[in-house]
């Protein structure tokens, strides 16, 4: 099998997962309308019980959920609040709903603004009133409003002390919930006893409802305590803003009141569901590889760890592939799916899928006939305009003959300049989507 058959091979699985993973669709999956009843999943809400419908959410996949719940309201629905990334504002919603775009993956003062926002419409809210809450991936960015003591600067510079020191989403947003007023159970607080529906469509392997956007209205069953052991972890005590560490250190000693634990009954009103996930998309992938007569294994939707460590072992399956026909006989297409993480030591340009793809280039160098991709699924890997990257066993050489060092721009976490001059970055532009990664791993 040829190379170009190979890359266009990932493009038909690229398609097939995210179309798995589309927004709207996952809504209608889950959400709709019988006159005056609303069923979600597997309860009815009869809409006669409620004076008005309102809707609020965060996320770089809210906005097609939005106009789907939307739709399915129709007239019933009252008004409300929805947060998204710069850029990812491509369609409309009626007038009633407010939308904002703000700052990820570090909150900026227009999430700060935009969630001021929404709290004032929960604000107003009675338990005579249902809230629609939508939540995809970014939302723990994008809903951002910081504890009385915590300032903007304060969060930002927390959160890019976690990010280079290669912190998981989970050890993020753990602290997260501890700095800020609506994480962490704290949207719930805030609606006045109102019966809400959550929807979720989840980036965080493992679906873990307390980490998704930073659980903004499930129980936290992380402390405070919790959280300065992550700063411990990663030693960053002395790197943390005074007030931050202040309100870590106080919260760790029991001085100041932690975030709702499951069994409150503050949750009693809540029901959430997720609508769509990262083995969802992955279960795509591979039914259309097999179309493909690709022979194809599901390795994982469980995928973590160094980005350029995750590369060796894909790498070296895929040498394993190549000489042995093992696990799978070629034509082989391995699919994994989760969310690696890097820890920037250079000043270059990337994401984790970049970095990933680069490393498995140098991996594999001469291999004949392999193809590895990584790609997020909301098209926008890192700080970059790439989804991610694909390299085969020729492109360490087809750098090498254009003067690019592939080891050197690894060691700068710069993959995206070294894969920009190949034409081997993926660009998908905002899918509207947002389930974490996949890779792809196909051997002729």
């Amino acid at each position: 099998m040829a190379d170009l058959d190979l890359r266009a091979g990932v493009q038909q699985l690229q398609r097939a997962a995210l179309a798995a993973a589309d927004p709207a669709e996952a809504v209608y999956k889950f959400v709709s309308r019988v006159g005056d009843q609303i069923l979600v999943a597997d309860r009815s809400y009869p809409l006669r019980q409620f004076d008005r419908v309102f809707l609020v959410g965060a996320g770089k996949a809210v906005l097609p959920m939005a106009e789907a719940v939307s739709e399915v309201l129709g007239e019933r629905l009252s008004g409300g609040v929805i947060i998204t990334k710069y850029h990812h504002t491509d369609r409309p919603l009626p007038d009633q709903i407010r939308i904002h775009e703000a700052g990820h993956p570090v909150p900026d003062q227009s999430a700060v603004d935009a969630t001021r926002d929404l709290s004032a419409v929960l604000h107003g809210i009675t338990p005579r009133d249902l809230i629609f809450c939508l939540i995809s991936g970014g939302g723990s960015a994008l809903l951002t409003l910081p504890a009385q003591e915590i300032t903007l600067v304060d969060l930002q510079a927390t959160t890019q002390l976690l990010l280079r020191a290669g912190a998981t989403i989970r050890e993020i947003n753990t602290i997260r919930k501890h700095l800020d007023v609506v994480k962490g159970g704290g949207l719930v607080r805030l609606a006045n006893g109102a019966p809400i529906i959550t929807l979720i469509l989840s980036d965080v392997i493992g679906d873990d409802l307390s980490v998704i956007a930073s659980g903004p209205t499930v129980p936290d069953p992380s402390t405070f305590a919790t959280a300065w052991q992550i700063v411990e972890q990663f030693d960053l005590a002395d790197q943390l803003p005074a007030a931050v560490r202040a309100r870590l250190s106080h919260g760790a000693s029991g001085e100041i009141a932690d975030t709702p634990k499951p069994g409150d009954p503050l949750f009693d009103k809540v029901q959430t569901v997720i609508i769509g996930s990262n083995a969802q998309a992955a279960q795509a992938a591979e039914q259309a590889a097999r179309q493909l007569k690709f022979n194809t294994l599901l390795l994982t939707t469980q995928l973590q760890g160094e980005a350029r460590e995750v590369a060796k072992v894909v790498a070296a399956i895929a040498q394993e592939i190549a000489v042995y026909n093992r696990p799978v006989s070629r034509p082989a297409c391995l699919i994994l799916g989760g969310e690696t993480t890097v820890t920037l030591k250079g000043q270059g340009l990337g994401g984790r899928n970049q970095e990933i793809a680069l490393a498995a280039a140098i991996a594999i160098e001469g291999l004949p006939n392999t193809l590895i991709a990584a790609l997020g699924t909301d098209g926008t890997d890192g700080p970059t305009d790439a989804a991610g990257a694909m390299a085969t066993g020729e492109t360490v050489e087809r750098a090498r003959s254009i003067g690019l060092d592939a080891q050197a721009y690894l060691a700068g976490n710069d993959a995206y300049h070294f894969f920009q001059p190949l034409g081997d970055l993926i660009i998908t532009g905002p899918t509207g989507t947002n389930v974490n990664d996949v890779l792809f791993v196909l051997v002729a």
